[in-house]
């Protein structure tokens, strides 16, 4: 079989991984010891980012004719590519970070978004939040408000029950019995009543004594 032949499924295989990535990231990965490169790997892996060692010849080709044909200059030496299609900081993230404690990790430029980044525009690309941090941030901000105005509305509410409480708790004074002036009323109009009974008493007697004679 010629070699044109078996290079074509893994040129085959590149391009199709490449095709809906939002990012691809080429790193030199000579010097890494064999526990390096099972934790890079499995940190990758499990950010849903694709990374293989392929042939330069292969990636070259594969690059031709799409976004990342402008990776062409730094396919020289070994080559790994990290290649994500959902989050496009995401390799340049891991594999930045996880530089700083494998030296022997170098990572050589990629491509964000459509736009070509050499090694010193990755580790900046590398700065920038991850979309989970960024949406959690964006929520924070939109839930702070409401929070401190439900805290508030709390406050208000709790100072109003202890208002109603107090007001309750508080004595309630008698409004002073009306009846005793009443009763002095009632003493004082029955007197000239009395007053008026007594003298026409008299009047009585005297119309009936018989006259003198």
């Amino acid at each position: 079989m010629a070699k044109v032949e078996l290079k074509k499924p893994i040129v085959e295989e590149i391009a199709a991984s490449v095709k809906d990535a939002q990012s691809v990231v080429l790193v030199d990965y000579r010097g890494l010891t064999v526990e390096q490169d099972t934790e890079l790997r499995k940190q990758l892996r499990e950010a849903g980012i694709t990374y293989k060692v392929y042939k330069n010849t292969m990636m070259n080709f594969a690059f031709k004719g799409t976004d990342f044909e402008s990776l062409t200059p730094y396919l020289e030496g070994p080559s790994a590519v990290a290649i994500s299609t959902e989050d496009a900081t995401a390799p340049a993230r891991i594999l930045c970070k996880f530089a700083k404690t494998a030296n022997a990790l170098e990572v050589k430029g990629g491509v964000v978004e459509g736009v070509a980044y050499d090694a010193k525009g990755i580790e900046n690309i590398s700065k920038i939040p991850s979309r989970e941090e960024l949406l959690s941030k964006l929520l924070g901000s939109i839930q702070s408000p409401i929070t401190n105005f439900a805290r508030v509305m709390n406050q208000l509410a709790e100072k109003g029950g202890a208002s109603e409480s107090a007001a309750e708790a508080a004595p309630v004074e008698e409004a002073p019995a009306a009846e005793a002036p009443a009763a002095e009323e009632t003493a004082a109009a029955e007197a000239p009543a009395a007053e008026e009974t007594a003298a026409e008493a008299p009047a009585e007697e005297t119309a009936e004594a018989p006259a003198a004679e």
